[in-house]
Formats: C-alpha cells, sequence, structure tokens
C-alpha cells in the first residue's frame, strides 16, 4: 500500500531547479473515436467481471435458487458473447482491452 502512495506523490524537485510544467495529454483527433470505443469496451468488461465474480460467490454461498443461478449464468454468457462480437466488429480482442496501469500491473486480472 505504500507502494500505492508513493506513486502519486510528486518527486522533490533540488531547490535550485525550476519545477517542470506537467504533461500534457497529446491526442490524435483521428483515433480519438476508436480510443474512445476501447475505453468503454474496457470499463464494460471491467464491470462483467465483477459481476461474475459477485455470481459466483452468491452461488457458492448457497444464496440463488437453481432457476437464479441457471438465468444469472445465461445472462453472463450472452454478455461475454455480445462483447466479443462488439470487440471483433472493431478489430479488437478481449484480451486487447486490458490496459497496462504500469508499476499496478493490468488492469483486468488474467482470465484462466
Amino acid at each position: 500500500m505504500n507502494d500505492a502512495f508513493r506513486l502519486l506523490q510528486a518527486p522533490p524537485t533540488p531547490a535550485d531547479e525550476p519545477p517542470r510544467p506537467a504533461r500534457r495529454l497529446r491526442t490524435d483527433h483521428e483515433s480519438v473515436e476508436e480510443d474512445l470505443l476501447k475505453l468503454v469496451l474496457t470499463v464494460v468488461e471491467l464491470l462483467r467481471q465483477l459481476i461474475e465474480r459477485q455470481a459466483l460467490r452468491r452461488v457458492d454461498a448457497g444464496d440463488l435458487t437453481d432457476d437464479q443461478e441457471e438465468e444469472l449464468g445465461a445472462t453472463l454468457m450472452a454478455l461475454h458473447d455480445a462483447l466479443s462480437d462488439l470487440c471483433a466488429e472493431h478489430g479488437y480482442t478481449l484480451q486487447d482491452l486490458n490496459l497496462d496501469l504500469g508499476p499496478l500491473g493490468p488492469l483486468l486480472p488474467r482470465e484462466d
């Protein structure tokens, strides 16, 4: 946890050096729509994985009836298939949606 907070703090600058300006985000106006689409698909995939994990916890805890388990499983499979189709339509795979967060690692856990 200390490493995460250390990453958020700005590094100290020597007293004789003026502070550097913050990095500016440079975007290519031609690829901004594709980048936004990839970001939205990534957020949807992250939410899908979180919902799937919560559903598995509920199944393991016995909180759901057999019919609810069937419906939840079918819904999650349909969402996965729809997301895969959207990715394929735009030339991505589900693995392409995993953003690299640098020292924090990948955004999405690897699916085994």
